[in-house]
């Protein structure tokens, strides 16, 4: 009987090792090779634009290239897993926040990239004395498009769910003020990021093993649709800069 309690006890033991998971994360950085690109001018101070009171209170530069000087990491670039791992990290199951905010001020999306979770509802609001309209471009999601009156602030803003996660990023625009775009990724899973302005970024609670990763921007699409990282328990692993030819994101 004592042997019989032994092995089962054994057999428990033996499952509970297999099935546990460790835990870590990745860091790393998105550069240009070359030189940073000088930012492009969109419309400067002043000029005779479309509610130019508040489009053009000062020069207003694009925002589909950003480029560090300094550091020449690539800003928005959106680093995922293309679908869900078998195991997320019980402290990510739930999204959170449960709302995030995406905002309107002189006339540019901020932020300019914004990954969610399928489910997370989006608040837009705007700090513009204007009105705005959000209008999205899913895939598999409904798109919207809704009107965002003058100076919405939290809490009175118009919410917006995409409960479907999609294969890419997809684009975000202003009929009213056609240089206004962003793009949002939507994904079923808490194991993504945006490149920040120096483009660095970090992915934490990944089950450690072997991931690939798609890496992502606007002007080219695919950076890689394969960056290959692997994940050591109870460590955040910095990876190799991922680098990108100017030519690339012409």
């Amino acid at each position: 009987m004592k042997k019989i309690a032994l092995t089962v006890a054994c057999g428990l033991l033996c499952s509970a090792s297999v099935l546990a998971d460790g835990w870590g994360g990745i860091k790393g950085q998105v550069v240009l090779k070359g030189d940073a690109p000088e930012p492009v001018l969109l419309h400067a101070k002043g000029a005779p634009i479309k509610d130019a009171a508040v489009c053009a209170a000062a020069d207003t530069y694009a925002d589909d290239l950003v480029v560090d000087k300094d550091t020449k990491g690539i800003a928005n670039v959106f680093i995922y897993l293309a679908k869900a791992p078998k195991t997320i990290h019980p402290d990510l199951k739930d999204p959170s926040p449960a709302k995030v905010i995406f905002d309107q001020k002189g006339c540019q999306f901020i932020p300019h990239a914004l990954t969610l979770q399928a489910g997370q509802t989006v608040e837009v609001i705007s700090h513009d004395a204007i009105a705005h309209n959000t209008h999205t471009n899913p895939i598999k999601n409904t798109a919207q498009n809704v009107l965002i009156a003058p100076n919405t602030a939290e809490g009175s803003g118009v919410d917006i769910e995409n409960k479907l996660a999609e294969r890419l990023p997809f684009k975000v625009t202003c009929d009213y003020h056609p240089w206004m775009t962003a793009y949002w990724l939507v994904v079923d899973h808490p194991y993504c990021a945006v490149t920040d302005k120096e483009g660095r970024f970090t992915i934490e609670n990944l089950p450690e093993g072997s991931h690939t990763f798609i890496v992502w921007h606007e002007k080219k699409g695919y950076l890689d649709r394969k960056y290959a990282a692997t994940v050591k328990d109870g460590q955040v692993s910095e990876l190799k800069p991922i680098e990108v030819n100017p030519s690339d994101l012409k």
